[in-house]
């Protein structure tokens, strides 16, 4: 069984999913799959066939979140020191084409969101920076064409 890491928020984040699908959705489309049933005719009944699609597909993540979780190597990265770039490292990069500073968090596959500074361990520029530190450059190649980024500060927490 292959460990997932994750942050804590990341961790915390799969929960409250978990227990949002189980205890409000689940019941929902129930009620909504009961009151389609009312109606009739199932063969050509849309609104039955439609929950219970998203029952499905419902049912489904549940499943995904609960192999998550039962997976998931919690890091609990304001533990974590160093000067060289790891998982839940925050990164600040600067582009040494257009010399724009970015600031990314390296984290689980599962929380990446790279609108909120957050990108996933298993991403190009993240396996690119892992074990560097500041003042080292890396290439990375991008849709666009390769990428150098020099490394201006790593920090944890």
């Amino acid at each position: 069984m292959n460990k997932v890491p994750m942050t804590q928020t990341g961790f915390e984040a799969l929960k409250e999913e978990l227990r949002w699908r189980q205890q409000e959705e689940r019941p929902r489309i129930i009620e909504a799959i009961s009151e389609a049933r009312a109606h009739g005719d199932l063969s050509e009944n849309a609104e039955y066939h439609s929950a219970k699609e998203a029952q499905s597909h419902n049912e489904g993540r549940v499943h995904e979140l609960e192999d998550l979780i039962a997976r998931a190597e919690v890091i609990d990265v304001s533990k974590l020191t160093g000067g060289k770039v790891k998982f839940g490292a925050t990164v600040v990069l600067v582009d040494e084409d257009t010399e724009e500073e970015k600031t990314y968090q390296i984290v689980g596959d599962q929380e990446a969101d790279v609108k909120l500074g957050r990108i996933s361990i298993s991403s190009p520029i993240a396996r690119a920076l892992i074990g560097k530190e500041a003042g080292d450059t890396i290439e990375v190649n991008a849709p666009g064409g390769a990428r150098g980024y020099e490394v201006l500060n790593v920090r944890f927490g």
